[in-house]
């Protein structure tokens, strides 16, 4: 930032981070001078883990589109592009520059939701000559800490305890006399089915955006990615007017059936009736609170059916808040967790999609094509084969952060490390989650067509699910075997002859030999 013009001075300059979008932030309801407000595409972002390129496009492309809007409105913005010669690509030392550039005595920033961030930001400010102040985000129900305060003296974190008491306290599907509208906490025995073909998947509204020159000028940069950019018709939300009228359209067409099915798959349809707002509320260009309350109303509204509307909340409302808590309850740290000693590296068609196995060919192919799947895909497809297999969960949790353009560590590290892998040891979940292919073929069409066949355990030709699922249980029973839920598995592996037992044994142990070639 040297070698230009002196410019207005500031008394304060006001970082933006790239997950940081709402133009409804309190820091904008009024106009002032002296405050500039930065917002800048580093290197240090788009590298500390490979991404896919429509994640890098869609958060650079919207982060433009609110400095565009900050400016309109009357507020000062400094914006430094990827390319920009004065670009130092770190953030804490492109706000060093821009503090003495400006002659500012006071930098702010928001809250940020990533330990690294925020490890950096309050290391570096107290090192500083200047005021450096942390606000908060206004984002999210609960505080970093709160979690951790409902679960004190627990050995285990239950969602659902917290799930309740988030509904008591915010008065989100609570009758009159204080109880669960409906007269139950929890629809998830209706929203377990799979998808027939029926009802009709609604239109896909989504905006569509071109953004070619932007990709180019990224690639140019030098910034590595994976995963198609899909620049010239990139279809995410890139503000919040886009992301409310995505919202509207979600409740008014989707959330009716969005219960019933939000564990389907199906190879005919990427989305089937989620609501594919994640990427939206993760840059807090929509606000959870908001998002509830529209759902809330439609069911008041008779707009859509009760289990639809609790399921989808208890996501908001619940889980996200959860895994936040989760999170920070437990960084640094948890990232390295790895309870089941797994370490296998990631196979090859990670990468690709390019695999025999039907329904892994469909679930990364598609999270490499759009940057998305749902949690179903995530979690009992992708997720599901990494645990059996044995991957590292390091090197799982790396991928689905790049991956998924709703991916920040606050989130994803929890999902990834605690309810897939299991690396936390059964802090998150009471249990693995793992199934054979009979799960796989039950909520989808996958195993329809596939090289597999669903129904063998033994041979060249069996779904690698069945031999790798009765193996890992015997490879982890002296871990999981006092686990009371999962007495079943275990009583129908010891009913197992022994040489059933080292069939699977083998056919599993040359599977994981394998990975590459499936």
């Amino acid at each position: 930032m040297s070698g230009a013009a002196k410019p207005r001075a500031a008394h304060t300059l006001r970082l933006l981070l790239g997950d940081q979008l709402d133009p409804a932030h309190s820091w904008f309801d009024a106009q002032d001078g002296g405050v500039v407000h930065v917002l800048m595409e580093v290197r240090q972002e788009t590298d500390y883990v490979l991404h896919h390129a429509q994640k890098i496009l869609a958060i650079f492309a919207a982060m433009r589109d609110l400095a565009r809007q900050l400016k309109a409105a009357g507020h000062r913005v400094r914006y430094i592009a990827i390319d920009d010669a004065s670009n130092r690509q770190s953030i804490t030392a492109n706000l060093e520059a821009l503090m003495a550039h400006y002659g500012a005595a006071t930098l702010q920033y928001q809250q940020p939701d990533e330990w690294r961030l925020d490890e950096q930001l309050r290391t570096w400010g107290a090192q500083q000559p200047f005021a450096v102040e942390m606000g908060d985000s206004e984002h999210f129900y609960t505080t970093r800490i709160e979690v951790a305060e409902v679960f004190q003296g627990r050995k285990q974190w239950l969602m659902e305890h917290f799930y309740r008491r988030m509904r008591q306290r915010h008065q989100v599907l609570i009758d009159a006399a204080g109880e669960p509208e409906g007269g139950a906490w929890n629809y998830d025995h209706d929203n377990r089915k799979p998808w027939p073909g029926k009802p009709e998947l609604p239109p896909d509204a989504r905006p569509t955006h071109d953004h070619s020159a932007l990709w180019a000028t990224i690639e140019a940069a030098g910034v590595k990615s994976f995963g198609h950019p899909q620049a010239g018709q990139l279809r995410w939300p890139l503000n919040r007017a886009e992301a409310l009228a995505w919202l509207n359209h979600f409740i008014a067409t989707t959330l009716p059936h969005f219960g019933a099915y939000e564990d389907a798959m199906s190879s005919r349809s990427e989305r089937l009736f989620h609501s594919l707002l994640s990427f939206a509320l993760n840059t807090k260009m929509l606000r959870p609170q908001e998002v509830v309350l529209h759902a809330q109303a439609a069911w008041h509204a008779g707009r859509a059916p009760l289990p639809a509307v609790e399921g989808f909340i208890r996501q908001i409302l619940g889980w996200r808040e959860y895994v936040r808590g989760i999170y920070w309850a437990h960084m640094p740290g948890y990232e390295g967790h790895n309870a089941l000693g797994h370490t296998a590296p990631l196979p090859a068609w990670f990468w690709t999609g390019e695999t025999r196995m039907r329904c892994l060919e469909h679930a990364v192919g598609q999270s490499l094509e759009q940057a998305h799947a749902h949690h179903i895909q995530r979690l009992m497809v992708i997720g599901n084969f990494a645990l059996l297999a044995g991957l590292d969960p390091a090197a799982v949790h790396r991928w689905y952060l790049g991956v998924y353009i709703d991916a920040f560590e606050w989130v994803e590290l929890p999902n990834t490390v605690g309810m897939s892998q299991f690396a936390d040891g059964g802090l998150l979940a009471t249990k693995p989650y793992v199934s054979s292919a009979a799960y796989i073929d039950r909520m989808s069409d996958y195993c329809a067509g596939c090289h597999y066949d669903k129904k063998l355990k033994v041979g060249e030709r069996a779904c690698p699910y069945n031999a790798l699922y009765w193996d890992f249980f015997a490879r982890h029973e002296d871990t999981l075997g006092r686990n009371h839920r999962l007495g079943m598995v275990y009583r129908q592996l010891q009913k197992m002859p022994a040489p059933q037992r080292e069939a699977l044994r083998e056919r599993a142990a040359d599977v994981r030999a394998r990975l590459d070639e499936l």
